[in-house]
């Protein structure tokens, strides 16, 4: 699991090529339900699953890695 892997999630999710590591899913144009898309992808990805509040706290790809890595452990 990397921080690359996320931001191509929220790239393809969002439509978008303008992701990085610190840009904040609902900044860049994310909504509740393009949410879902990103935890359904996240599990189907990396086999963990994550709740809504769980992406709330952790909305870049940076802190949603870390979220990720921590629930690996």
């Amino acid at each position: 699991m990397t921080v690359d892997g996320i931001s191509d999630i929220f790239r393809r999710v969002l439509e978008t090529p303008d992701i990085g590591p610190e840009s904040d899913f609902f900044d860049s144009g994310g909504d509740s339900l393009l949410a879902t898309r990103v935890l359904s992808a996240v599990a189907r990805t990396y086999d963990v699953e994550l709740s809504f509040d769980d992406f709330l706290l952790a909305p870049t790809p940076g802190t949603l890695a870390n979220r990720i890595a921590s629930t690996l452990r």
